[in-house]
């Protein structure tokens, strides 16, 4: 799926959010399709993804077909969308696939299949224990995984920065064998598409 694509599917869903025929909570993305498609340039079929409330990206991407990820989200799943055939899991506690996709990487390291995970969290989840604690894991293992730090400045309606006082976050700018970071602004707001007042 390319750029246009991603675009088109995600006005798409914030036009229906708008109207009322979804339901339940949404999260969007916007402007950070080139990043985001760069990301997953290295993540293959047998590959393990996991991610937050914010996946419809990462679901298309993964190979989930358009039609199956619209779906779901019309159903209300939209921050809980998970394709097991995909291997695609998204959930809406924040950090709760951490531990999760580190216990898989753990069962790929002994079984010795030919597969990586990679895990998607927004910056705010990034400078929780549970996030430090997981990578420290990981590194210090030497499992296969890799998380992907997406930055848009906000947690819920919050700054990020001025939230934890620092005007550099723990992961800014890194990348290694670990971790990716990447920085961008969306036209969304943190829930919803800006127009119908959701919760």
């Amino acid at each position: 799926m390319n750029k246009e694509q991603l675009i088109a599917f995600e006005d798409d869903i914030a036009a229906l959010f708008n109207t009322g025929k979804i339901r339940a909570p949404v999260h969007l993305y916007s402007g950070n399709e080139d990043q985001i498609i760069a990301a997953f340039r290295p993540i293959r079929a047998q590959d393990w993804v996991f991610c937050s409330w914010r996946s419809h990206y990462q679901c298309l991407l993964k190979g989930v077909p358009p039609e199956e990820v619209k779906s779901e989200i019309l159903a209300g799943h939209s921050i809980s969308l998970c394709f097991p055939k995909q291997r695609i899991y998204s959930s809406a506690i924040v950090g709760g696939v951490l531990p999760i996709a580190v216990g898989t990487a753990m069962t790929l390291q002994r079984s010795g299949e030919d597969a990586k995970v990679y895990c998607f969290m927004g910056e705010m989840t990034a400078e929780t224990g549970i996030a430090h604690e997981c990578i420290k894991y990981s590194r210090n293992h030497k499992l296969p995984i890799h998380f992907i730090v997406e930055d848009n400045e906000k947690s819920v309606c919050t700054d990020t920065r001025e939230a934890w006082n620092q005007p550099h976050l723990s992961f800014e700018d890194v990348q290694d064998e670990y971790i990716s970071y990447y920085r961008y602004s969306t036209k969304y707001p943190h829930a919803g598409a800006g127009v119908r007042v959701q919760f």
